[in-house]
């Protein structure tokens, strides 16, 4: 049952994700269109009846095109987004008098699923020579049929359903039940619906109002940086710990950036704030209501730049949606003091970690943003790779849901270093959905990694915990430069961590004795003990180094990739060790590291830096998979100890 409504969270968020990548990526378009609005209608600032005449064409043609354009090119790339615009076109023409946003958005995908299972059809059956003519004829034949179909049914009947739904929220705003909106849109942003609420159901509708009214108070629904605002206050003035620290950092991104994402793990340290945020938001629209607020085009992202920008110039526009978004942090700032003063335990770092993993949990992704909660308490996150690390790198791209915010402050802490570096690498960051196909690195956090390789599994993935954490970032910066594999970064910094001054006397690290063949365990747990036993036996460590393993394992898994794990002891073990050294344990069955089969254990004790040089001659061998299956199927100790030395 859990697994079922786990797949179904998914799905909803897929879903909603896929409608919200028709309409964000087309923002500037809304943007530039609210701007002409604001500034040139007969109650704009500067009225001028000719470049008014802009603001009816923008409306009806062109951003109904761009986002059936980018649907179709979603699901077929740039055959997919022509098709996708030519069946648009259909439903524009068959409904004149309504914006065809929700049109768009059904016509655009739908078109180019037809044009991709067409061309699945015909794939390898035609003549060559004959390419070009049968994709242009195919596209022409299948979209204006596609168009016909839109303009006599899928025109009409959206029309006549986005009466209903704007007549639905007429009825909302006369019987004054719009404020319990937020009962739903306030969860539901923590829960990563934000873009799908926002742009897949609010904007069309939202736009659809602006034709009417000049303006539409569904802008606000959710944009409003309000209720998230008076969390982060509370958390400033009345928390405790890395929360309290953080806070101030966090209400710039929140309340300027627009990155709403970041209050998110607050509210789920405290999940009584929920009703904060609810309060705060009804009593926010509330105000729109009252006051007759609204905007003429989306705000996005939902900063108090963007809102202003987009606030129509006429009667008291500026007065009720500055007030609303007060009164909403004031409102949410009240209830989540009492919260936290009645509250008695404190918020420290891992309570902020804990509830940025429940929010990821829930999400079904990572968390971005939130990360840099985690990097002002001074934590490091961890990165994965995969595929083939490209000879000449170009261009690198930071990837996630919808492109935006998170993604490009990675990609702006990222270019920096490698400017830094005196490298000419382009760094840029996308939506997961539009990956340029010249990508040759995609930065992705780790649950996103999946679809970021279906979408271009030709390019080399690196998995991240966060896209502000930058060690992950140094590592490959240091690859770039150097050719030095993320494995051996990794094991260069634990060894650095735990060496010491001074060269030890000379002695082997690594025996015949301390390699063990073909062995078997039922846990990792049981596998590092043995592993560790073995260091002990050996005389590098003191019997209680091999708690500290099992205590560095508890914090992160020490598995390695391609089926190596190399457990150690965490920065309190260094004490218990006496000289450096090392055990290996061949596992040909695996042994279960949090999901993953680890083949080759070794078991790490480091004193000084003696040791430095077979740590990095074991990272170099371990990225290469041959190796270790070479290092598997040894039949003895004196076997594995020599294929180490060869290599």
């Amino acid at each position: 049952m859990a697994e079922e409504r786990s797949s179904l969270k998914v799905k909803v968020q897929k879903f909603g994700n896929f409608l919200s990548s028709m309409v964000m990526p087309n923002i500037g378009a809304f943007i530039a269109w609210g701007l002409i609005t604001a500034l040139f209608i007969p109650t704009g600032f500067f009225p001028n009846e000719q470049f008014a005449s802009l603001v009816g064409p923008m409306i009806t043609y062109l951003l109904p095109l761009l986002i059936g354009y980018t649907g179709g090119k979603l699901v077929h790339d740039q055959r997919g987004g022509v098709i996708g615009a030519i069946a648009t076109m259909g439903v524009i023409v068959g409904a004149p008098d309504t914006p065809m946003f929700l049109g768009a958005m059904i016509m655009g995908p739908l078109s180019a699923w037809v044009i991709k299972q067409f061309d699945h059809l015909i794939e390898g059956k035609i003549r060559s020579g004959f390419e070009m003519l049968v994709n242009n004829f195919s596209s022409g034949i299948i979209g204006g049929a596609l168009a016909i179909f839109a303009y006599l049914g899928i025109g009409p009947a959206v029309s006549a359903l986005t009466q209903v739904l704007v007549a639905g929220v007429d009825w909302l705003l006369e019987t004054g039940l719009l404020p319990l909106t937020s009962i739903l849109i306030e969860p539901g942003k923590i829960l990563f619906l934000n873009n799908a609420i926002n742009h897949g159901i609010l904007t069309p509708l939202g736009l659809e109002q602006v034709q009417q009214a000049g303006r539409s108070v569904l802008f606000l629904l959710e944009a409003n940086p309000g209720p998230g605002l008076g969390v982060l206050l509370a958390f400033m003035f009345f928390g405790k710990g890395i929360a309290k620290q953080s806070a101030p950092g966090a209400i710039i991104i929140h309340f300027f950036g627009g990155i709403h994402e970041i209050y998110f793990p607050y509210v789920l340290m405290k999940p009584m704030l929920l009703l904060s945020v609810i309060l705060g938001g009804m009593s926010g629209v509330f105000t729109l209501v009252l006051m007759g607020g609204g905007l003429m085009a989306p705000a996005s992202p939902g900063s108090i730049f963007a809102i202003t920008a987009v606030t129509p110039p006429e009667g008291m526009a500026y007065i009720a949606n500055f007030t609303a978004i007060l009164v909403a942090a004031t409102v949410s700032f009240l209830i989540s003091a009492v919260v936290l003063k009645r509250s008695k335990d404190t918020a420290s770092d891992e309570d902020v970690e804990a509830a940025t993993k429940r929010m990821e949990e829930m999400k079904g992704k990572k968390s971005s943003v939130a990360g840099a909660l985690g990097a002002s308490a001074g934590a490091a996150g961890t990165a994965s790779a995969a595929g083939t690390f490209p000879d000449d790198v170009h261009k690198i791209v930071f990837a996630c849901d919808a492109g935006m915010g998170s993604s490009a402050m990675g990609a702006s802490l990222l270019s920096k270093k490698v400017k830094e570096a005196g490298m000419d690498i382009k760094v840029t960051n996308s939506a997961i959905s539009s990956i340029p196909a010249d990508t040759q690195i995609i930065i992705t956090q780790d649950k996103l990694t999946p679809r970021a390789k279906d979408k271009r599994p030709d390019a080399y993935h690196i998995s991240v915990d966060n896209f502000l954490s930058s060690p992950e970032y140094d590592r490959l910066i240091e690859r770039l430069q150097h050719g030095v594999t993320e494995e051996q970064s990794e094991l260069v910094e634990e060894s650095e961590a735990n060496a010491a001054t001074g060269p030890e006397e000379d002695a082997p690290l690594l025996t015949e004795d301390n390699i063990f063949i073909n062995k078997s365990f039922r846990t990792k747990e049981e596998a590092i003990r043995f592993a560790g036993d073995a260091l002990v036996k050996a005389g590098y460590v003191e019997p209680s180094y091999v708690d500290e393993m099992i205590k560095r394992e508890e914090i992160t898994t020490t598995y390695m990739g391609n089926d190596v794990a190399i457990p150690h002891g965490t920065e309190e073990a260094k004490k218990a060790v006496l000289k450096s050294g090392f055990t290996v344990v061949q596992v040909p069955n695996g042994v279960d590291f949090d999901g993953e089969k680890a083949k080759l254990i070794f078991a790490i004790a480091g004193k000084d830096g003696t040791h430095l040089e077979i740590l990095s001659g074991i990272a170099v061998i371990c990225a290469e998979q041959s190796n270790v299956d070479e290092l598997v199927a040894a039949k003895s100790p004196k076997e594995l100890l020599d294929i180490l030395n060869s290599k």
